[in-house]
């Protein structure tokens, strides 16, 4: 697919309200066919624009109580995809961005508390290539997820 069109812009914005909405759903919201509009979100998957599809979960509930972000700095010599590779392994890694900077990479890590918040920084620690790291523990979330439009805001 070389270029947006509206409508396909509507699908997706629909789509990150409700990844579950039927496609007839999804055609009385964009004013198409529901066979249409199947057709169209199959061309999103293929072109690789739709990557997936997530069910949202409270991470309290799986008994994560605290949210970190840490801060990675590499060594002279460290390899950035070794690096990645290894936080990718680490379960309590829930995101990972490389970023300009000091840090070279930002991860936000899910834990219970603070002990599991030592061991992550420990393990972090002991990757070949990283140097130091540095912690901010969120206190609270005020919102996180956010979904942005599909198309370009009026602003």
């Amino acid at each position: 697919m070389s270029s947006l069109d509206a409508v396909d812009r509507a699908i997706l914005d629909a789509l990150r309200s409700n990844a579950r909405a039927t496609y007839a759903e999804l055609a009385r919201v964009v004013g198409l066919s529901a066979p249409a509009v199947h057709e169209r979100v199959g061309k999103l998957e293929s072109a690789g624009i739709i990557t997936g599809y997530h069910a949202a979960i409270d991470p309290l509930a799986l008994g994560y109580t605290m949210t970190a972000l840490v801060g990675v700095f590499l060594t002279e010599t460290a390899d950035e995809d070794s690096v990645a590779g290894a936080l990718a392994g680490l379960s309590s890694v829930e995101d990972c961005w490389f970023v300009a900077g000091e840090e070279s990479f930002m991860v936000k890590l899910r834990i219970a508390d603070v002990n599991g918040l030592e061991r992550a920084i420990r393990r972090m620690s002991k990757i070949p290539g990283v140097g130091r790291t540095r912690s901010t523990v969120v206190l609270s979330t005020r919102f996180e997820g956010r979904v942005q439009p599909a198309r370009p805001a009026e602003e």
